[in-house]
């Protein structure tokens, strides 16, 4: 695999092309988390909640930061999974595995933030909104995600926050990897998804 001096792109399309890694999506994190800071009043009246499995693994680390950064109690933090909500469970080849709901309070009258790591399609962010009906009406409801690939979306659903945008072709894949290590952090870009 080439990669060229800054260590964030990688030519190998067989392991994915590196569209942002290492300091850079770090910083990336950060600014996300800034913008959250500025643009909710000490997270009261508010909640967080990340989309399960993959947007979980982002809202975690928000979570994180806004805790040690926010300054005003904890925050009210959950886990939302949508897999019976999609408008394509039943018609898949393969069964979709379930992951766990983790919402032990009410979203009534609050404002919510939904975290998911890719927007693609808008399909995803559409179930996410019917599940999250049986928690309460909120008084607002935002979106965040790292990666926006803006030319593919078959909703009109748009994103409050977001890292980066990715224009690609449709049958390419974007996916983000959480190493261990926040230097092994990466947004890759794939030709089409394997199976």
């Amino acid at each position: 695999m080439k990669v060229c001096k800054n260590g964030n792109f990688a030519v190998d399309m067989k392991e994915g092309k590196v569209i942002l890694g290492g300091k850079r999506l770090y910083i990336t994190l950060r600014r996300l988390c800034e913008e959250l800071i500025e643009n909710y009043d000490n997270f009261e009246d508010s909640c967080i909640i990340g989309l399960q499995p993959r947007g979980v693994l982002l809202s975690d680390k928000i979570v994180n930061f806004l805790s040690s950064k926010a300054g005003k109690g904890p925050i009210v933090y959950g886990k939302l999974d949508i897999t019976f909500y999609r408008d394509d469970f039943r018609i898949r080849e393969k069964p979709l595995a379930a992951s766990p709901t983790e919402i032990d309070f009410l979203v009534e009258g609050k404002k919510v933030l939904l975290v998911d790591d890719v927007l693609y399609t808008g399909r995803s962010v559409q179930a996410a909104m019917t599940a999250l009906q049986h928690y309460g009406r909120p008084s607002s409801v935002e979106l965040l995600t790292l990666v926006d690939r803006r030319f593919n979306r078959h909703l009109p659903v748009k994103a409050n926050y977001v890292g980066i945008t990715v224009d690609s072709l449709d049958d390419a894949y974007v996916r983000v990897d959480w190493g261990e290590k926040s230097t092994d952090h990466k947004i890759l870009l794939f030709p089409k998804k394997s199976e």
